[in-house]
């Protein structure tokens, strides 16, 4: 049930500079305090990516691990700072080692990837199985009522990042399809020997009632739903609890 990564994740040259144009990931503040409100001393961090978070998690103290289906992305994470601290873990949620977490977390758009109701439920009954019973699961989804394709439409986030060791690195996005509830872009960056390579992604935006009830399935009780600080009223954090 592995979701293919994208090239923006599995591809090498992308995945080296990810975090250059992701920037500082302030999002994730709300992930650490939820995780510390929680009193977690043990997370699972699905979709870890570069390891943004499951590194500043471990910081804390955290026993973390961290899986993801794109190798690239692995091999960036395990070459940063503090990268011992984490277990990591290539794979996805539905091939885990036996664990017994506190929490769980998908940061960023991981829930919106998993596009077939198979994938997303076999997602989250890998996330349950991982979680001690009241463990916790946060993860957000882009609120479909904000339409931010719309926006996409019209702004191609266009920038231009020095990258160490490589130069100059151009980024733009081009909006593919809307057909919701999915949605298909690209990303293409060019680089300094004038090459260029492009990522194609698809989301799945799921409304707040057709999430409440996938999880009503997986047996993960809605806690609550919270607006993320960084997109207030465009994208939504979810709480469940392990029932």
């Amino acid at each position: 049930m592995c979701v293919v990564p994208d090239a923006i994740f599995d591809d090498p040259r992308l995945a080296r500079i990810y975090d250059v144009f992701d920037g500082p990931r302030d999002d994730l503040d709300a992930y650490l305090s939820a995780v510390r409100e929680c009193g977690a001393r043990s997370v699972l961090d699905v979709g870890c990516g570069t390891g943004s978070f499951a590194l500043r998690a471990a910081a804390l103290g955290i026993r973390v691990t961290a899986v993801d289906p794109a190798q690239a992305s692995l091999d960036v994470a395990r070459a940063k700072p503090g990268s011992t601290k984490v277990t990591w873990v290539h794979g996805d949620a539905t091939n885990l080692p036996e664990l017994r977490v506190d929490a769980a977390v998908m940061t960023g758009n991981v829930a919106q990837v998993f596009l077939t109701d198979d994938s997303w439920s076999a997602t989250l009954d890998g996330i349950r199985g991982a979680l001690k019973p009241g463990g916790y699961l946060f993860f957000e989804s882009r609120n479909p009522a904000a339409r931010v394709w719309e926006e996409w439409a019209s702004d191609p986030a266009a920038a231009s990042m020095q990258v160490p060791s490589i130069g100059v690195v151009n980024q733009r996005r081009e909006l593919r399809a809307v057909e919701t509830p999915y949605v298909s872009f690209r990303w293409i960056y060019s680089f300094p020997d004038g090459t260029a390579i492009h990522s194609d992604s698809t989301l799945r935006f799921r409304t707040p009632g057709e999430i409440e009830a996938t999880l009503t399935v997986a047996e993960l009780t809605l806690l609550e739903i919270r607006d993320a600080p960084d997109r207030p009223g465009r994208e939504h954090v979810y709480i469940a609890q392990r029932s």
